[in-house]
């Protein structure tokens, strides 16, 4: 999917992770969101991989990886874990430290990366969130529409699940194309469509999406509210882009709400919708290839 990209599995320690490469240099790894897969990096990660040791994983529970079952508590798939993954996959590359870009839940993980694991970050790219625990708390009535799937998907099992499993293409077409500026498909390369489709008719695949959401609900939200206690922040330059009509934008003051998380954040708006990977790449290369070449 990934033009001159190698793929390979690779033994991360808890899960063995489906992993795309390409490039030479400082280490850059992407990581994407929900309900995708490496797929959403095919018109950005070969530009990048001029520059830099580009590693696309897919993230446990998606795309070819590891999808175990999620537990009571929901730790599996807390953000925790799954970065726990990253820096399994960097000790299998022999990799000390990198530079990391996350979209949707990949930003995520890439920030709990972050303030886990500081001293293997050189710089953090943030795509399309805000932090967990601050977008919980700023929830309006807007906001709650927008994002019903916040709470549809970390229902109990098996209600997302049977529900979406019904037929999880239409769930997958209107999630997709709902959340783009345009409201359309076009965006999407078939190869990478068919792919977020696949995913999504795959039960252990679709349990794993549901329990990145229910630990999203329990496990990251209590990590996060105990950081934002304790005072700790990202030590790494930041860099955040938003859509104009996406998530954050909802949120009143997205730029302000990662200072408080960090001390050096940079940032700025684009007329994207959620899958700004994929609407807007040219974008996407323009404000983080300068901010990652920075570093």
């Amino acid at each position: 999917m990934i033009e001159g990209f190698s793929q390979s599995r690779i033994d991360c320690g808890e899960v063995t992770l489906s992993v795309h490469r390409a490039g030479a240099g400082v280490p850059l790894i992407l990581l994407h969101g929900y309900p995708q897969n490496h797929a959403c990096w095919h018109r950005i990660a070969p530009t990048l991989a001029t520059h830099f040791d580009v590693i696309v994983p897919d993230l446990r529970g998606y795309g070819d990886s590891d999808a175990p079952p999620d537990d009571a508590d929901h730790t599996t798939y807390s953000k925790r874990r799954m970065a726990a993954d990253i820096v399994g996959l960097m000790e299998a590359l022999g990799l000390q430290d990198a530079h990391i870009l996350g979209h949707d839940r990949g930003a995520r993980v890439a920030y709990r990366f972050a303030l886990d694991h500081p001293a293997r970050l050189r710089r953090l790219g943030i795509i399309e969130i805000v932090p967990t625990a601050d977008f919980w708390a700023g929830w309006t009535a807007e906001l709650a529409d927008k994002a019903y799937h916040w709470t549809f998907l970390a229902q109990p099992a098996p209600l997302p699940e049977r529900l979406i499993g019904a037929d999880p293409d239409f769930y997958i077409d209107w999630t997709l194309s709902h959340w783009t500026r345009d409201k359309t498909l076009d965006i999407f390369a078939p190869q990478a469509l068919a792919g977020y489709r696949a995913q999504a008719r795959n039960p252990a695949r679709l349990h794993a999406m549901c329990a990145d959401y229910r630990a999203g609900a329990t496990t990251d939200r209590t990590l996060d509210m105990a950081d934002s206690k304790a005072g700790n922040k990202i030590a790494a330059p930041v860099f955040f882009l938003w859509g104009d009509v996406g998530f954050p934008s909802k949120t009143g003051d997205p730029l302000g709400l990662w200072r408080g998380w960090a001390d050096h954040v940079s940032g700025k708006v684009c007329a994207s919708g959620h899958f700004a990977p994929e609407e807007v790449p040219q974008t996407i290369i323009d404000a983080f290839l300068p901010f990652f070449m920075a570093g």
